[in-house]
């Protein structure tokens, strides 16, 4: 009877365990802080959140909020912070748009180029304004926060001389396909933050520069005492954030066949609150590109559903900076 009564135990005792293991886990919290979020947003919305449209939409709008943010969590992993982000992002669309416009008047360069120089040259021009920062930041000394301020400030004011202002369209057609395309079913905006998000997996968790960046935000002193170069490492997370920035200013231009100086509006604060969210510690050294994307995600439902709701700009910015500051204050309260 005895050996009965632990067999009959047995099973609810590993299942016990398993569900330890599961909480355990640094991302478990975040998936199940998902699974509420989406099932209370379906209730108060009477399921129009769950329609396959809506949800289409928040994976799209998710993914190009995604590759801009696993460019900040490199920044935010080595103690460091990207303001430029929406500005960068801005900047590339404002010129892309104006190197592609079919509107000679509007054509910086005086006649369309093709979707297939542009869109590199895009990434290729964030990237440059990243080693900008870098440089300022590793090289000169100056502190990440002040140096990424002005640099949005730059970036804005150079996306208006670009642009004059003016709302771009008149794009090539085949530029639609990077931002409503498809291939083999799934959003070609879906693939390439799948793919930014798995290179950035990689990236940090098996190479020897991913343990660098680590160190980097962990003790930066410590980490140069044990051979690490940290000003290449500080100058390479800028240079990779911009350089997603500038994928993302192009995934919003394919996407909305337009731009102008309102693209990308509060672009740097949705980065960084998903980035808190995930659970990258803005203290550096503490966090994974699986939360970042888990909340790139909350953020996204988040926001979606604020807006069928009805909720204004002012609402919704007040949701993220609210949320970003509960993040930093469980971050805190954790370390301490």
């Amino acid at each position: 009877m005895a050996g009965m009564s632990q067999e009959s135990k047995a099973p609810g005792v590993r299942t016990r365990k398993t569900a330890r293991r599961f909480l355990r886990h640094e991302n478990a919290v975040l998936a199940i802080v998902l699974a509420v979020l989406i099932a209370a947003m379906a209730a108060v919305t009477k399921g129009l959140t769950l329609s396959r449209a809506n949800m289409a939409n928040v994976l799209l709008q998710s993914a190009i909020t995604g590759v801009a943010s696993v460019g900040q969590a490199f920044v935010i992993l080595t103690a460091g912070i990207d303001l430029t982000v929406g500005g960068v992002g801005l900047f590339t669309s404002m010129l892309g748009a104006s190197m592609m416009t079919r509107i000679l008047e509007q054509n910086v360069v005086g006649y369309p180029v093709s979707t297939y120089i542009a869109v590199p040259v895009m990434v290729l021009v964030g990237a440059t304004w990243g080693a900008a920062n870098g440089s300022l930041i590793s090289r000169v000394g100056m502190p990440a926060l002040i140096v990424t301020l002005g640099m949005w400030q730059v970036c804005k004011g150079a996306a208006f001389q670009v642009s004059g202002g003016k709302y771009i369209i008149e794009l090539p057609e085949n530029l639609s396909f990077l931002g409503s395309g498809d291939i083999a079913g799934v959003p070609v905006l879906v693939i390439i933050f799948i793919v930014t998000a798995v290179v950035g997996y990689f990236i940090l968790n098996h190479t020897i520069f991913g343990r660098s960046v680590y160190a980097t935000g962990s003790n930066p002193v410590s980490a140069w005492l044990s051979g690490i170069n940290v000003k290449m490492v500080l100058l390479s997370v800028y240079i990779i954030s911009g350089l997603l920035a500038g994928l993302a200013g192009a995934m919003m231009t394919a996407r909305a066949m337009s731009s102008s100086m309102q693209t990308l509006g509060g672009f740097e604060l949705n980065t960084i609150a998903a980035v808190c969210v995930g659970g990258v510690s803005l203290a550096g050294g503490k966090g994974n590109i699986i939360g970042v994307v888990l909340g790139v995600i909350i953020i996204g439902v988040i926001n979606n559903g604020m807006s069928i709701l009805g909720a204004t700009i002012t609402a919704q910015g007040i949701a993220t900076g609210g949320i970003i500051i509960a993040a930093v204050a469980i971050d805190y309260l954790r370390r301490h």
